[in-house]
């Protein structure tokens, strides 16, 4: 419930405190004395955006700060989500700077304006002309129904599928485009992937056949080479015979030099070495021969391995050889996505006919109360001087699976018996919306729970006996949540419990608008002038004092 406004260098009001009480309030005023400046002010701590426009002041900053009873709104949660102190009676505070920048508070503790606007529609149904429009809004007929069923578990099961199933469709729907681009470009990947793999890419071979290539260009320098070690080493008078000859001496002395033995071992074993190399490199030189067909194969497989590094863009074997795996792996992806698609088409059809079931519950709870949502508009209607007035609710069903379920739901109206029942904005007057909307939000106010609900000239196209009963519905409605009416009728005005009224003033340099709490004789006066103008008739006075009685 909205205890007290608190309003400082906000549009025209320089400062303004107001208390509110329970049950109903009414707000009056002339036309442009400043009413709808209320509700700005209050649609800031409400998380509305901020204008330097609004300051009264433009060199000093704006506050607007609002004190809320929040036993009955169970937002505990909530706040500790935010780590935002709770208290059952909360003030909220909107800083406007002259920089233009806003600040928010919820009991002295920072906040972002988004925390504002999540527990805003807890707080206040803020009810303006433009709201009629709704009416209109199919998807505001099906929120009505929901509230009056209390259908919040049964459209949080279906919400909570529905989720998994758009997941699910987006998931296939990816698979499918991307099946589908790869299809076109399957016969492409298939041929680089075959010249890759008919290439026998062999890890390392660039380098061995680089070296071949060298080798085999300089076969008759590397064979006149080995043929001189071959000379060097093992012919006449050569390493190895020398050796021999020194292995020869040292064993004729081996009896009077013992440690010529060690010696003899040594010279041995070198000239064992020396001969098994040397066989070595004479077979190297039986084996290297200039061969032009051998060197002609080596440079076309490396001219091919060129031209594939060159194609793909890499710069060695093991790279083409990695670029073939990835061909491969996509060539084994396009085979497999059929598979997977049908792997999700299958888990699609699951999920579709557990939504079928969940939306079906669902579409059970709405239709559960139709009849009465029906009947309790009608008889609002009824009266409210509509006595022929038909209510209808139109149920079908969308082809498709929605966030909100099957449903389609639609309001339709007709004023008169013969009338054929059609959409409200096509065939009702604005008397006739503002009516159907109170009703609604008559129903509505029970349905939810709502603490406050603030009527913003809900009575417009309406006057006399009609207006007399749309007050007394707002009062009804009083009996079990805060109503504020802001308003233009006195028959409407008489029906609160608080009247404030809501005057410009004129100082020597600019106008205000400011805002008072009636005295019981005040309001008489108010409701006399409302009735007969700026002069006040004893029959308006005597009027007003029968509307305050009724």
């Amino acid at each position: 419930m909205l205890l007290t406004l608190h309003i400082e260098n906000y549009a025209l009001i320089e400062h303004s405190h107001i208390e509110f009480s329970a049950g109903m309030s009414v707000i009056t005023g002339e036309t442009g004395a400043g009413k709808s400046i209320l509700l700005g002010a209050l649609g800031l701590v409400l998380g509305q955006r901020a204008d330097t426009q609004v300051m009264f002041d433009k060199e000093t900053k704006c506050i607007v700060e609002a004190s809320f009873d929040l036993t009955s709104t169970d937002l505990q949660d909530v706040f500790a989500e935010e780590d935002v102190d709770y208290d059952d009676n909360t003030i909220i505070r909107r800083e406007v700077l002259p920089n233009g920048k806003s600040r928010a508070f919820v009991n002295d503790t920072p906040v972002n304006v988004s925390f504002l606007k999540a527990i805003a529609p807890r707080l206040i149904d803020v009810h303006s002309q433009h709201q009629n429009l709704l009416l209109s809004d199919t998807s505001f007929h099906l929120s009505v129904i929901d509230a009056v069923a209390n259908s919040a578990e049964a459209l949080s099961a279906y919400q909570k599928a529905y989720k998994q199933y758009q997941h699910l469709v987006a998931e296939e729907k990816k698979l499918r485009e991307e099946n589908e681009r790869m299809a076109r470009e399957a016969d492409f990947i298939r041929f680089q992937y075959n010249e890759l793999e008919a290439a026998n890419l062999q890890a390392g071979e660039q380098e061995k056949l680089e070296a071949e290539r060298e080798l085999l260009r300089h076969a008759e320098d590397v064979r006149e080479g080995l043929e001189a070690v071959v000379e060097y080493l093992g012919g006449a008078d050569r390493a190895i015979d020398s050796l021999h000859s020194a292995s020869s001496a040292l064993g004729r002395i081996t009896s009077y030099l013992p440690e010529a033995s060690d010696a003899i071992e040594r010279i041995e074993s070198a000239r064992i070495d020396l001969d098994d190399l040397v066989r070595g490199v004479q077979r190297r030189i039986d084996e290297t021969e200039f061969d032009p067909s051998q060197l002609s194969v080596v440079e076309t497989r490396l001219d091919t391995l060129f031209s594939l590094t060159h194609k793909h863009h890499v710069d060695t074997v093991e790279q083409l050889i990695s670029v073939r795996e990835e061909y491969k792996g996509k060539l084994s992806s396009i085979d497999n996505f059929e598979a997977e698609i049908e792997d999700k088409r299958k888990q699609i059809a699951v999920l579709q006919k557990e939504l079928t079931e969940l939306a079906g519950s669902l579409t059970k709870v709405r239709l559960s109360v139709v009849d009465k949502v029906k009947d309790y508009i009608e008889d609002a209607l009824h009266g409210m001087g509509m006595q022929n007035a038909r209510f209808v609710i139109e149920h079908t069903v969308s082809e498709e699976f929605t966030n909100k379920g099957v449903d389609i739901l639609r309001f339709l109206f007709a004023a008169n018996k013969s009338g054929e029942a059609a959409d409200i904005s096509k065939v009702a007057s604005g008397g006739e919306m503002s009516r159907v909307m109170l009703a609604i939000k008559s129903l509505l106010s029970v349905s939810k729970g709502l603490p406050t609900i603030i009527f913003d000239e809900i009575d417009t196209g309406v006057s006399g006996d009609v207006a007399d009963k749309m007050g007394r519905i707002m009062r009804e409605m009083s009996e079990n949540m805060q109503v504020v009416a802001i308003t233009h009728l006195p028959q409407v005005a008489a029906k609160g419990k608080a009247h404030f009224r809501v005057y410009k003033a004129d100082t020597e340099d600019r106008t205000t608008s400011r805002i008072e709490l009636l005295s019981p004789e005040a309001r008489v006066t108010e409701l006399a002038k409302m009735l007969s103008g700026s002069v006040v008739s004893e029959a308006a006075l005597q009027n007003a004092k029968d509307l305050l009685g009724a």
